[in-house]
């Protein structure tokens, strides 16, 4: 009997191609996009799930109270991790981790091959290894980092070095041509899910080989990249060791800066806790993550709907069926199992579609979104379940409604072909099923549209200094500054050179510290250190507000946040008093000038305080602007200068605007995946819109024919056909826009810097959706208005 049940629904199925073909089309995209957002979902949440102690792993992170409220900072004071593991034996593990800007220079002492790296160079305590469940090939866990000027290696830079990572250990490279070190151990590369993208690791006892040895027992300066884990114990709560936590920083730091804290992270929230960075740079908030789910969910809801309303409008045609089953003893529920199955059937046929355009279209946008979502497509547990669950539910949900209303259809009623709800609650379902169905996509469309102007409100917004045409690179001695200068002035297209310690919108020189002020000693001051040359303020073309610019090594340049940060109004005050950067450069300076804010980081964040002062012996960035028209000829010369000044060391640059561009890469990579989502709702929308209208058009073909007979012209026709589904557009329009509005309004309120979207977003919005949907339903009433009346009225 149930085998009879599929082989009607098959024969059913092929009766009516082309509406088997708009459901079956419906369900699969529908179907694709929850699984291609599953699998972005569960990639994000699988962060740094693989570490077997991660539910015990906590990250100690800073929070800082001022009187504009709680400042949070990822970094810790360098005394952290000895102190925690001197004052709480009962901790199992603590280890930190550092990144000095994640880049360098590799030389190959054995061959003299020379590699940059541009990320992943970081140096680590050995616990570090303990704690996390990183994979090792060769070299021991517990002793590769215990002594100076050791370092370890991932498999593909070992491969990359060496040849082969079997042959690394024992092996010496110089880090930026100064430390010389040796491989003590490889580790597996690093999985796509991490937010330690590590690949050349330095032992922490190195750090006493660098400048930044008279730091490591300063409890007052916060470096941003200087990280601090723990693993706790079972009987030691979060709640507990935060309070131990505030312990620590009363006994170890002076009073003035008691209003600076710590508090615990857990590993598991790291990816996803907005107020921290990572070494990634891109926190996956929870909320998006959310909100990824939900247009998943919305998406395979409108597809569902779609299905309901085309098996419901279905019903005109097949009451005689239902009235020859009941007269011929079927009953209730064998219809319902009837329609039941016919549903089954089409849910599976578009679920093994589905799959196979995910199969075929992950691949693609990995390399579009820039994402790694694995391999196992068909073999994830997960994943099969999460394709149960969809058949299961879209079965019901979309096959059990219209199964219920063809099963009571009477069967005299039947005979006479005025079974079918033709009005009442069947029609009031469809029309309400379709506002659902094109507030849904309309909603995701003004969200769209919103996120793409962000993003081109990021790619255009003031930065408040000349950001086109700089190149940016590395000066690996800075004794030969002065030498560069005239021999890059020279080259063709050079219009300025300067260097510093970073570019304007480098965030590696961001410090919590003290700072003097006219002798006075102001604690927990967040100032990013900009130590530049005299040229650096000219070269970017920032606007002085008061004063003068850098001419001397005392003269010191701050912008309007440093002033706002100490109480002063009036640039004008704040010219000649002494200022020092406390555990930083010992020598105070005075300020000879206030400029204009302008955002050394993305314009997610608010504008920081800046300092811009004279230091030498710190510079490591060369600033060069171009003239954009000569770029081709600058180019290689700039390059083939550089060789012949350091031949020891690798010449790669970066124009200043593309780093600025990558702060929105996530931004950017949602616009296209909101894009991709809300254009594939509204088709699937129209689908259904379509095929309603086909429906009408096959059951009013005599009240067609009558209508053109007695004079109605093509357009009262289309008019017909067509008012409706325009009214219901627009209402479903009226619902999606504040809806919409309300929750991208919050969202925008994430960015310090964001623009303000006006009535026409939604104009836009809704002139998109009338379009699309006159398309779908104009075409096909067009088909039916322009038919020959004699045929309407003959096959009636």
């Amino acid at each position: 009997m149930y085998w009879n049940f599929f082989r009607i629904a098959i024969v059913q199925a092929f009766r009516c191609k082309e509406q088997t073909i708009i459901k079956i089309l419906g369900l699969a995209v529908g179907i694709a996009i929850c699984l291609f957002i599953f699998l972005i979902v569960r990639f994000e949440s699988s962060f740094d799930n693989f570490h077997p102690n991660r539910n015990h792993i906590y990250r100690v992170v800073s929070v800082f109270k001022t009187p504009e409220g709680i400042d949070y900072e990822t970094g810790v004071p360098f005394p952290t991790a000895p102190t925690l593991r001197h004052d709480y034996p009962q901790l199992k593990q603590v280890a930190s981790i550092l990144s000095l800007g994640g880049d360098g220079q590799i030389t190959i002492t054995s061959t003299n091959k020379m590699f940059r790296e541009k990320s992943g160079v970081l140096y680590a305590e050995p616990q570090f290894f303990e704690m996390f469940g990183f994979k090792w090939l060769s070299g021991e866990k517990a002793t590769a980092l215990n002594e100076p000027n050791t370092v370890i290696l991932t498999r593909s830079i070992a491969d990359k070095y060496f040849g082969s990572w079997t042959s690394a250990i024992g092996k010496s490279l110089k880090l930026d041509n100064a430390l010389l070190l040796k491989v003590t151990g490889v580790l597996e590369d690093m999985p796509a899910n991490t937010d330690f993208p590590l690949k050349v690791v330095l032992s922490y006892a190195t750090l006493h080989n660098t400048g930044i040895k008279g730091r490591l027992d300063n409890w007052v300066s916060v470096f941003a990249q200087h990280y601090c884990f723990v693993t706790l114990p079972d009987q030691l709560s979060e709640t507990k060791f935060n309070k131990d936590l505030t312990d620590m920083v009363n006994r170890y730091k002076p009073a003035e800066n008691r209003n600076e804290g710590m508090m615990l992270l857990p590993l598991k929230n790291m990816h996803f806790d907005s107020r921290f960075n990572t070494f990634n740079n891109h926190p996956f908030s929870q909320s998006l993550i959310n909100a990824l789910s939900l247009i998943g969910l919305f998406v395979l809801f409108i597809a569902c709907m779609n299905f309901v309303n085309l098996s419901t409008a279905q019903a005109v045609n097949r009451s005689i069926e239902v009235g020859v089953r009941k007269v011929l003893g079927g009953t209730r529920s064998q219809l319902l199992l009837q329609f039941m199955a016919e549903t089954v059937l089409i849910v599976l046929v578009a679920t093994l579609v589905a799959g196979v355009l995910c199969k075929l279209t992950v691949p693609v946008f990995e390399r579009i979104l820039e994402l790694n979502l694995g391999n196992s497509f068909t073999m994830d547990p997960a994943l099969i379940g999460l394709l149960f669950v969809i058949v299961t539910g879209t079965s019901f949900l979309g096959g059990f409604y219209p199964a219920l209303v063809l099963s009571r259809f009477d069967p005299i009623l039947a005979f006479k072909n005025r079974a079918a709800p033709r009005a009442g609650g069947s029609n009031l379902l469809r029309r309400v099923l379709v506002v659902i169905q094109f507030t849904i996509s309309q909603a995701l469309i003004i969200c769209v549209l919103i996120i793409v102007g962000q993003v081109d409100y990021f790619r255009s917004a003031p930065m408040g200094f000349n950001k086109n045409a700089v190149l940016i690179t590395h000066m690996p001695d800075n004794k030969k500054m002065d030498y560069l200068r005239q021999r890059l002035l020279h080259q063709t297209g050079v219009e300025n050179v300067s260097f510093s310690f970073a570019s304007p919108n480098d965030v590696s020189s961001d410090w919590n510290t003290d700072i003097s002020y006219n002798g006075k000693r102001i604690h927990d001051f967040g100032v990013n250190l900009k130590w530049a040359d005299s040229v650096y303020t000219h070269l970017y073309g920032m606007n002085l507000l008061a004063g003068r610019f850098i001419g001397g090594g005392d003269d010191v340049i701050v912008n309007e946040a440093f002033l706002r940060k100490l109480g002063i109004r009036r640039p004008e005050d704040a010219l000649g008093a002494s200022l020092g950067v406390v555990g930083v450069n010992d020598s105070d300076g005075y300020i000879t000038g206030v400029v204009k804010d302008f955002n050394i980081a993305s314009l997610h964040d608010t504008i920081r305080p800046v300092l811009i002062q004279e230091w030498k012996e710190v510079y490591s960035t060369v600033n060069i602007k171009l003239s954009a028209s000569m770029l081709s000829q600058s180019l290689p010369a700039i390059e083939k200068l550089w060789k012949s000044t350091f031949p020891e060391n690798v010449y790669e640059y970066q124009f200043l605007d593309e780093t600025i561009a990558h702060y929105y890469e996530q931004e950017t990579r949602l616009a296209l995946m909101y894009k991709l989502f809300a254009g594939l709702a509204i088709f699937i929308s129209c689908l259904g819109l379509y095929s309603l209208v086909s429906f009408m058009a096959a059951s009013r073909t005599k009240e067609v024919g009558i209508r053109k007979t007695l004079g109605a012209s093509v357009l009262n026709i289309v008019n017909m056909f067509s008012r409706e589904f325009m009214f219901l557009v627009f209402l479903a329009f009226l619902i999606a826009a504040p809806i919409a509005g309300f929750f991208m309004f919050h969202w925008l309120q994430n960015y310090a810097f964001h623009f303000q979207p006006g009535p026409m977003i939604f104009i836009e919005a809704s002139g998109l959706s009338a379009l699309i949907a006159c398309t779908s339903v104009g075409y096909r009433a067009l088909k039916a208005a322009t038919a020959n009346p004699v045929t309407s009225l003959r096959s009636e």
